[in-house]
């Protein structure tokens, strides 16, 4: 049975989606090859940055076999290897309708 959880990515800064550094960028870039390769194994339903005018996100719905495999991910991010103050929230969801 798969369980279903919504991650959110709380940037270092309110203003990092507007004022990254070429590294910051170049940090960025790697982070969305790592969960396009995630996504490609059917593991991360969808992800991307949401634009809340309190202050922008990144959102991520994992599908996975058990809750350990979702740290497991998020640790591999290279946002979360960075040492800059990127933080992850998870949920758990408690029901996920998703396309057939």
């Amino acid at each position: 049975m798969s369980l279903y959880f919504f991650n959110k990515l709380i940037p270092p800064r309110p203003s990092f989606p507007f004022d990254m550094s070429d590294g910051e960028r170049a940090l960025m870039e790697e982070h969305g090859e790592y969960w396009s390769r995630i996504a490609a194994e059917g593991r991360a339903i969808v992800f991307g940055p949401v634009a809340d005018p309190n202050g922008p996100f990144g959102m991520l719905v994992l599908e996975v076999e058990k809750e350990e495999d979702v740290q497991r991910l998020i640790a591999g991010d290279p946002v979360n290897q960075s040492g800059l103050d990127f933080k992850f929230e998870t949920y758990p969801m408690l029901s996920a309708i998703t396309r057939a």
